[in-house]
């Protein structure tokens, strides 16, 4: 009963936190994927490309990304990116985020190549032997294809984001976990925020994750 009281206790007190950690969160999550994605797509095209070092520079790119855990990716351009830019210091909100921005392209470039590898081949072979050259059937004929291969992943990414934007807190950045850590030094408490945290992020996470699904029958119904 003690934790209940401490819970109702620590959402009348400190519930604007709380709503501040959630929309940074929200936030952090909504511009990692935004730019994550442009970054992809761009990613997705140079590994077709037909100069094998770009191609050899993307795919070392991709793998490193994908083979190292994302908090050592988070310190790394957290000190890094001062460093580089000592005239112009950034914050570690902006360090943070271009992290993940970079940590999520090499994510969303294996989900758009796939999108694309997963629409017919005979649709290339048609389009081309209609006389488009290869970008106009890359954008006029395939992407439209892939597209509803595609939103539902990058959906699942952007579920994801939610939760890992939670290794920002080391930085102490604003999001749902710096809050909690702020709330623990005033209160003392420490499983009644992270309740009142997990909740947040169990709705969030859930919430998005039944818009995917209804999403991906929607696209599924399109292609009866």
């Amino acid at each position: 009963m003690d934790i209940i009281k401490n819970i109702i206790f620590l959402i009348n007190k400190y519930g604007n936190l709380f709503l501040i950690g959630t929309g940074y969160t929200l936030l952090l999550s909504l511009i990692t994927v935004f730019f994550g994605t442009i970054l992809g797509s761009v990613l997705a095209m140079l590994k077709n490309n037909r100069f094998w070092l770009v191609r050899f520079i993307v795919s070392a790119y991709i793998e490193i990304v994908r083979g190292t855990p994302i908090l050592l990716q988070l310190c790394i351009f957290t000190f890094l990116i001062p460093l580089a830019f000592s005239a112009f210091k950034p914050s570690d909100f902006v360090s943070v985020t271009v992290a993940l921005i970079l940590n999520s392209a090499a994510y969303v470039s294996e989900v758009i190549r796939s999108g694309i590898e997963a629409v017919d081949k005979g649709q290339t072979e048609a389009a081309r032997s209609l006389g488009l050259n290869k970008r106009q059937t890359m954008f006029k004929i395939v992407l439209p294809q892939a597209i509803r291969y595609i939103l539902p992943a990058l959906g699942n990414e952007f579920i994801m984001m939610i939760k890992e934007t939670s290794l920002a807190s080391t930085f102490f950045v604003g999001d749902l976990m710096t809050r909690y850590q702020v709330i623990t030094g005033a209160t003392f408490l420490v499983i009644e925020p992270l309740i009142i945290i997990g909740v947040i992020y169990f709705i969030l996470t859930f919430t998005l994750s039944r818009g995917v699904a209804v999403l991906e029958r929607r696209m599924k119904a399109g292609e009866c």
